[in-house]
């Protein structure tokens, strides 16, 4: 599903260069559930970024099911990133005066289809998420883990092919932390492919394989 090739990225740091990442080679398989481990600074986060087709490398290539993510034009890119990806940060970035049916159904909104669908889509995807019954509760009304539900459940409404979390339990407690990780555990259990990012191993052993990364570099 995912194949990096010598993966290089560089940002601008006064008149020189800082390397995020320096050569890195993955393979993804469809349907596995990924961790990506590190402390600050090593890159992961730049990695999935990449990943997610929202930064190009400096160099090497990215491969999606077989089409190359960066020889994509600008709108080609955003429409395959929009088609076959699902995002969720740990900022849930909800919508403040959106319920949670309306949040979940922003995804959904460049679709040509009957506001009905995408409202019956929204509310499968809560029911999901094991939030039937809350479709009307605005992000206030809902807890820190009911909140990062609406994230995924946003992430997923549109049933993508890769799922990319970055540190989704970053601003919980340990036990909703548990919680939604459980969630992400039935996703994958029910075919999801699921790239993580996270400095907490205790999200690791949820996954199916841990890929550890320093200093730009897979270890």
């Amino acid at each position: 599903m995912i194949t990096t090739t010598k993966l290089i990225k560089h940002y601008p740091c006064g008149e020189g260069q800082v390397a995020a990442l320096r050569g890195v080679d993955l393979v993804v398989q469809t349907g596995e559930f990924v961790c990506i481990m590190g402390q600050s600074g090593s890159g992961k986060s730049t990695l999935l970024t990449i990943l997610g087709g929202m930064c190009h490398p400096s160099g090497g290539s990215v491969e999606i099911d077989g089409t190359a993510l960066y020889s994509l034009n600008d709108n080609g890119l955003a429409d395959f990133r929009a088609r076959t990806f699902g995002f969720v940060f740990q900022s849930f970035h909800l919508v403040p005066y959106l319920t949670a049916l309306e949040n979940v159904m922003l995804p959904l909104a460049p679709l040509k289809l009957a506001a009905a669908e995408k409202r019956s889509m929204a509310a499968d995807a809560l029911a999901r998420v094991g939030l039937a019954g809350k479709e009307g509760r605005l992000p206030s009304k809902l807890s820190g883990g009911e909140q990062e539900r609406v994230a995924i459940a946003r992430a997923v409404v549109n049933r993508p092919a890769i799922l990319f979390a970055d540190e989704p339990t970053g601003n919980l407690d340990s036990a909703t932390s548990d919680q939604v990780m459980g969630l992400f555990a039935e996703l994958h259990q029910s075919g999801q492919t699921i790239v993580m990012v996270t400095h907490n191993p205790d999200n690791g052993r949820y996954a199916q394989r841990t890929i550890s990364l320093k200093d730009g570099l897979v270890m």
